[in-house]
């Protein structure tokens, strides 16, 4: 019994990695678009193409992502801000978010 939840643990942290993974691929996907977008001026269209095909398909799903109509239009949306990634996780952007939510609300 103890080999068995030691393989269910094993397997659902290996998993986990994957998905981390793949997540770090679709990141990498929205820094090219956005790369893209500023050099060339489609990176929501390159962003949207890469969603839909088959591969890209392949690589949200693997990421956790359920590769949906509604998902493009939110990357393409992201792509379309311009902000990088990194700095969209960052945590000074999201205090910096906040504190404009916060403003917007008390006017």
């Amino acid at each position: 019994m103890r080999d068995f939840v030691d393989g269910t643990a094993f397997n659902y942290e290996q998993g986990q990695r994957s998905r981390k993974l793949f997540a770090a691929v679709v990141l990498a996907a929205l820094d090219d678009a956005i790369a893209d977008d500023k050099k060339y001026g489609n990176g929501p269209e390159q962003i949207a193409r890469w969603a839909r095909s088959r591969d890209g398909r392949e690589v949200l799903s693997c990421a956790g992502i359920d590769p949906n109509e509604r998902v493009v239009k939110g990357l393409m949306e992201f792509v379309s801000k311009g902000i990088r990634t990194s700095v969209a996780l960052s945590r000074e952007e999201s205090e910096r978010r906040a504190a404009a939510m916060d403003e917007a609300e008390a006017a």
